[in-house]
């Protein structure tokens, strides 16, 4: 058999596993109601996230330095310190909390005669090394963030995943020494004396008892040993004379008595101690895998309290909660711990990305029923859907109740109705693991810490071994067909400089400067190519027009080692290619960069905004009496706005001398949900046979029909936050700048596209597209649909008539989503955002948004020779007529990728094609949270700055041509 013609082995074997397809646009959830996974790897529409893989090693899963600096080793020492101080009060005969009685009843781990050798104080000479393999993985969170996570205990026991670090691919042991020095650098740190030579391990007194077969309920296996562990193993009754620290993850009850006397008497350390083996053999987690596959992860869990701070891992809510009922209205203190409130983040909320909000503070801290389950306009308030497709829940007695990342709407409507009645029941919040293929991938990394001698603080071991991957069909995860992976710690030097140079969490500058290189050096990988100087400017945080030189000069003096920081601005130097000057040319500026087009961009949004299409949020009209009586009609606009954009598509194409080649339709479809809103008339009508909901779209042919970019919008607009809460009614913001801003950009984009088209200087299709249902609760209802069906290949659109269009075999290269581009921050004039999503085609797509703000600011001075710019003011804001003739704005289009801390595309719909592996980038304005004309009354034409906005758009409409021509036609 030829090379060729084996079977793909590690994780090349998942990448060509089928990625299942949904037949209906459910299976891309809302943000609100599910939190996807992380994709790694190859899926039917391209390469998806980051790459953690390389081509010459099947068997390793890459984990970068700034993985393991910012978030795993952080983390790691966060668990360490809660769960090593939960084992330090039972060791020493306390309470500790998250160890319930249920817990220690029965448990192998925690016979009797630990129990009462704790409460008589003969543990106290314990130094509670503890080798804990915790299950982690990577999840996304609601701010797009993909993190680290820590999902609890390993599943597969606490034996294997430390044996299983010492092979680097099935039958290839690491090296001896590697081990052997861990274990030295170990001994040291129980006792706090100078390490041992590797060498003298044996004469030090270590010594490994094999786990040998267990009985049931415990299966847990070790696995292979490697073959350096053979001079230390002890005889099943060997003589324990010069054992002075015994290896074995044997449960203490199990081992013989001899071993059991030295260590009750201090003679004898064990590794681990036992009272770290307790999550393992919890007899109710150990039945309850028979429904719950990887319920073992569980009791580890509950020792740790929820994060969902930056930095460190991310830590998910567990617990139980009670729910009374007649005759019992006290829980009882056999499980634990009662976590009964939750206190919900999601989107929308007004705070910055990156802020580290620990502990979690919020006023609306509900009760779980409610945050799971509860639909009432009450319960959810402006931003709050039930949370039950991201929780597993299951009953007193240990049944399950629902998995909810895999549930359908029955089951979750028939765990809703078993809380009605009451009783305890326990949960873990759970976001899904990242996912390569149709698998998703746990990492069983071990925990190995213990109690400093000098001050009984818990310590970390350095060098710990590192695990293995495994990787679980999403479907029913569990050992069958299981594929194994390991991990390699990536050290590449220049992003260890960042990370090392760089480090000090209290100077909020030295965080950014290691970011700032960070997305240089990512962002030259990425593209594969060394990166114009002018685009790795406006990369950095702060992006003036002549600061990458001095920065990059002033980074030695920042850094901690300043010669190692010269070799890191050397580095970043190579990475760069001097563009020359910028070249003026452009393709759409001649009908972009005039008064007329300005004129015509605000009575557009003016027109839009105004007042005859006020019921413009999906849900509307919501039926409590105080909305109600607050709106000025009743019935949902959305339809007759719908009608409205496509009249006025046709008209454009018909002046353009396009009929019967451009295309002006719509995709209409179902908006289906997992839970009842019934206060929403809007979703009660969607309800019925035909399809109410639908994006708008405007096909522009240009010469290769097989290919198509995009340019997008949302059409519909949110409830008004100060309404609400001042008076509590859902009514729609008037929207001028969320998002009529962008509505009229597309209107504005049509006619110049249409005669590019016309001229047959287009490449590819252009479609412009408006979508759906961006805004809560619909949340990004459009862009999930037509994501799906762009995954799926089977995306069909209606034409006037009721006529169909194929558009199934058409490839999207790129998606460019307008969202917010009208409103000026007056701190920062002219900035604005150029947000990729994950991959090359996103950034390369950043990169021609780039080179047209370029192009703008290089041509912008001729302009400004008229006489009647020439002459203008300075631009001013918060006018609601008609401003007078400006200048035309220099534009600082900020670079800020997917994983910048000031990117808000994760709170747009470009997020959802980010997320499904089709290139994106939000044109967005310098988003200011905080301020007024976001999502409440004042988003009026008051707030549209339209010299800016005039600009940003003509900006994007450039980049899509130059995307739509083809990079050898663009200027």
């Amino acid at each position: 058999m030829s090379t060729s013609d084996r079977e793909p082995a590690g994780w090349k074997r998942l990448v060509t596993m089928t990625v299942g397809r949904a037949p209906d646009a459910s299976s891309i959830a809302a943000y609100s109601e599910f939190m996807p996974p992380p994709r790694f790897g190859r899926t039917s529409s391209g390469l998806i996230g980051e790459n953690p893989f390389d081509e010459a090693d099947p068997w390793g899963w890459y984990v970068t330095e700034h993985e393991e600096a910012d978030e795993l080793q952080p983390g790691l020492e966060q668990v360490a310190h809660q769960v090593l101080g939960v084992l330090a009060r039972l060791v020493r005969g306390a309470p500790a909390h998250g160890f319930s009685r249920s817990k220690l009843q029965d448990n192998p781990y925690w016979p009797p005669e630990l129990e009462l050798a704790a409460r008589a104080g003969a543990l106290a000479r314990e130094k509670l090394v503890v080798v804990m393999p915790l299950a982690l993985a990577r999840t996304q969170d609601d701010k797009g963030r993909i993190r680290w996570t820590l999902f609890g205990g390993s599943e597969q026991g606490p034996a294997r995943p430390f044996w299983r670090s010492f092979w680097e691919s099935p039958g290839r042991e690491r090296p001896a020494s590697e081990a052997l020095d861990f274990f030295a650098r170990l001994l040291a740190s129980t006792s706090g004396a100078t390490a041992c030579p590797a060498s003298g391990l044996r004469r030090a007194g270590l010594r490994i008892l094999p786990q040998g077969d267990l009985p049931a309920p415990l299966a847990w296996t070790e696995g292979p040993r490697p073959s350096w562990v053979r001079p230390f193993l002890l005889d099943e009754g060997g003589s324990l004379d010069d054992v002075r620290h015994l290896l074995s993850f044997r449960p203490f009850g199990l081992l013989p008595e001899a071993i059991r006397s030295a260590y009750l008497a201090g003679a004898l350390h064990l590794i681990p101690s036992p009272v770290g083996l307790i999550p393992w053999g919890e007899r109710d987690y150990l039945r309850f895998q028979a429904e719950l596959p990887l319920a073992m992860q569980v009791p580890l869990l509950n020792l740790v309290a929820r994060r969902e701070g930056a930095g460190g891992l991310r830590v998910p809510q567990s617990g139980w909660l009670h729910e009374p009922r007649p005759g019992r209205t006290d829980p009882g203190d056999r499980h634990g711990p009662l976590r009964n409130t939750y206190i919900r983040t999601h989107r929308s909320a007004r705070s910055r990305r990156d802020e580290t909000s620990e502990p979690l503070v919020s006023v609306r801290e509900d009760r779980m029923a409610h945050v799971l389950f509860g639909t009432s306009e009450r319960e959810m308030g402006l931003y709050g859907k039930p949370m039950a497709r991201n929780v597993q829940l299951w009953t007193e007695d240990g049944h399950l109740l629902l998995d909810g990342p895999r549930a359908d709407r029955a089951e979750i409507e028939h765990a809703a109705a078993a809380l009605t009645t009451g009783g305890l029941f326990g949960y873990r919040f759970q976001f899904p693991a990242m996912q390569v293929g149709d698998h998703e991938v746990y990492w069983h990394r071990p925990l190995v810490a213990c109690l400093s001698p000098q001050d009984d603080r818990a310590t970390v071991v350095p060098g710990a071994p590192l695990g293995s991957l495994t990787a679980y069909r999403a479907h029913r995860p569990g050992p069958t067909e299981a594929i194994e992976l390991w991990p390699r710690l990536r050290r590449r030097e220049p992003y260890v400089a960042t990370v090392e140079l760089f480090r000090r969490p209290d100077d909020p500058r030295s965080q950014q400067t290691a970011r700032d290189c960070r997305k240089l050096l990512d962002a030259r990988a990425t593209l594969g190519t060394r990166l114009p100087v002018s685009f790795a400017r406006r990369l950095l945080s702060e992006s003036g027009p002549e600061t990458l030189d001095i920065w990059l000069d002033a980074l030695p003096a920042h850094a901690g080692d300043p010669e190692r920081g010269r070799r890191l601005a050397e580095e970043l130097r190579r990475g760069l290619a001097d563009e020359g000057a910028p070249r003026p040319g452009s393709l759409t500026f001649a009908r972009t960069a005039c008064r007329a087009f300005e004129v015509r961009y605000w009575r557009t949004i003016a027109a839009l905004a105004g007042g005859r299409f006020p019921n413009r949020n999906t849900a509307d009209c919501a039926r409590d009496p105080a909305t109600q009586a607050a709106l000025s009609h009743h019935g949902r606009d959305l339809e007759a706005l719908g009608d409205h954009l496509l009249t006025l598509h046709r008209k454009a194409i018909a002046a353009s001398g396009m009929s019967g080649r451009a295309l002006a339709g719509d995709f209409p479809f179902h908006w289906r949900t997992d839970f009842d809103l019934g206060w929403s008339d809007g979703w009660l009508t969607s309800q019925g046979a035909r399809p109410r909901e639908r994006d708008l779209l405007v096909v522009i042919p240009g010469r290769d029909r097989r290919r198509a970019v995009i340019m997008a919008d949302h059409y519909d607009t949110a409830y008004m936050e100060d309404r609400y809460h001042r008076d509590g009614v859902r009514l729609a913001a008037p929207g001028a700048d969320d998002n009529t801003s962008a509505t009229a950009a597309l209107l504005m984009a049509a006619p110049v596209l249409l005669e590019m088209s016309r001229q047959g200087r287009l490449g590819c299709d252009v479609w412009l597209v408006h979508l759906t249902g961006e805004e809560f609760p619909a949340d990004s209802l459009g862009a999930r649909h037509l994501a799906a069906r762009l995954v799926a290949g089977d995306l069909k659109a209606r034409a006037s008539g009721g006529r169909g269009r194929d558009l199934s075999g058409v490839r999207v290269e790129g998606i460019f989503v307008l969202d917010m581009v009208a409103h000026e921050n007056a701190r920062r004039r002219g900035v604005f955002q150029i947000a990729p999503g994950v991959g090359a085609g996103a950034l390369r797509l950043a990169l021609e948004a780039h080179r047209a703000v370029e192009a703008w600011n290089a041509l912008a001075t001729g302009w400004d020779r008229h006489p009647a710019r020439r002459a203008a003011r300075p631009r001013r804001g918060g006018r609601s007529d008609l401003p007078s003739i400006a200048r035309h704005p220099r534009m600082i289009g900020e670079v800020r990728p997917h994983d910048d801390p000031h990117s808000t595309l994760y709170n747009t719909d470009a997020q959802i094609f980010s997320d499904a592996g089709i290139p994106a980038v939000l044109f967005m304005e310098d988003y200011d949270i905080n301020r007024r004309g976001y999502h409440d009354s004042q988003d009026t034409m008051a707030g549209i700055n339209l010299a800016y906005g005039a600009a940003l758009v003509a900006i994007a409409i450039e980049a899509v041509a130059r995307v739509a021509v083809g990079p050898s036609h663009a200027p």
